[in-house]
């Protein structure tokens, strides 16, 4: 078999913690050193609420989809049909790996959402099978702790690299061209 290459179709398979499977079909943008971006157009519109807050993903909007083997969350970078940046979401992961054509990665339940004005919420606290600090022998409170002290930092670097190597007319034949 061929090494995967950008523009190959990849399986996204996120192992819920009550073990319960998901997957999406996506198209790979980049693969490197254990390092996965992949792309998914969104094809039902969602609303996620936080709070009183609440951020809908319309059907014709796309993710591009981080991942990382050495890293314990991934990230999605939400963008409109236009390419405008709409909001991003961090899962708190472990277990990430790909091979073949397939990337995985077990879900911690706890995420974070981000607004574009940065304001965040951590999500799905109250779907914990136990407190928080003790989940996970503490490991998914020490990850949340470390994102959201870097969070910034680390968003607006990622928001960054996305924009100058994931342009939005370079994606746009993925969006109107769906081979997945």
């Amino acid at each position: 078999m061929s090494p995967i290459q950008r523009g190959d179709k990849v399986n996204e398979r996120k192992i819920r913690y009550d073990s319960t499977v998901v997957e999406y079909s996506c198209i790979l943008l980049k693969a490197q050193n254990q390092n996965f971006v992949l792309f998914h157009e969104i094809m039902d519109s969602f609303t996620m609420i936080a709070n009183q807050t609440k951020l809908t993903i319309s059907k014709g909007s796309y993710t591009i989809a981080y991942y990382w083997k050495n890293r314990p969350y991934n990230l999605y970078i939400w963008r409109d049909n236009k390419g405008n940046y709409i909001g991003s979401y961090f899962n708190i992961v472990k277990n990430t790996y790909m091979i073949d054509n397939l990337v995985s990665f077990e879900d911690l339940i706890i995420d974070i959402l981000v607004l574009p004005n940065g304001d965040y919420f951590i999500l799905d606290e109250d779907e914990l099978p136990e407190p928080l600090n003790q989940f996970e022998d503490g490991s998914v409170q020490q990850t949340l702790n470390s994102l959201t002290e870097s969070l910034d930092m680390l968003l607006s670097q990622i928001i960054s690299e996305t924009e100058n190597l994931y342009k939005h007319e370079e994606l746009l034949p993925l969006l109107n061209n769906r081979k997945y």
